[in-house]
């Protein structure tokens, strides 16, 4: 992508891995909307969607606590995001490797959000 940035977000790290996670993500409710699994879906997407959209509104944020306080949104979608992708590993809708690799990159998420709310 080679968008102009116009937005403080666009620089952040944590944005840029946001964005390729919920990507991927993407592509699962894709695949489980064809599967006629629209409320799974559905449910993934938003939470999907949710991690870059809380860093991004945070970095709009007036204060730095504010700006915290949606990083710890994004946290909390990572998690749920986590939450869905074993459901649907236990379900079979999703293989093992997959959801072992998606996992791995979401905790990486959560540490550097975690890491970049201590530096603000």
């Amino acid at each position: 992508m080679n968008a102009e940035v116009l937005f403080r977000f666009q620089d952040l790290l944590i944005w840029k891995k946001a964005i390729e996670i919920a990507d991927e993500l993407f592509d699962i409710a894709d695949f489980l909307s064809g599967k006629k699994l629209y409320r799974f879906a559905e449910q993934l997407r938003g939470a999907a969607l949710s991690m870059p959209n809380n860093i991004a509104e945070g970095s709009g944020s007036n204060s730095k606590a504010e700006f915290r306080t949606f990083l710890n949104y994004n946290r909390r979608s990572i998690y749920e995001c986590a939450n869905m992708l074993i459901i649907f590993e236990r379900r079979k809708y999703i293989k093992s490797e997959k959801v072992a690799e998606l996992l791995k990159e979401l905790v990486a998420l959560s540490k550097m959000t975690t890491a970049f709310s201590r530096k603000l």
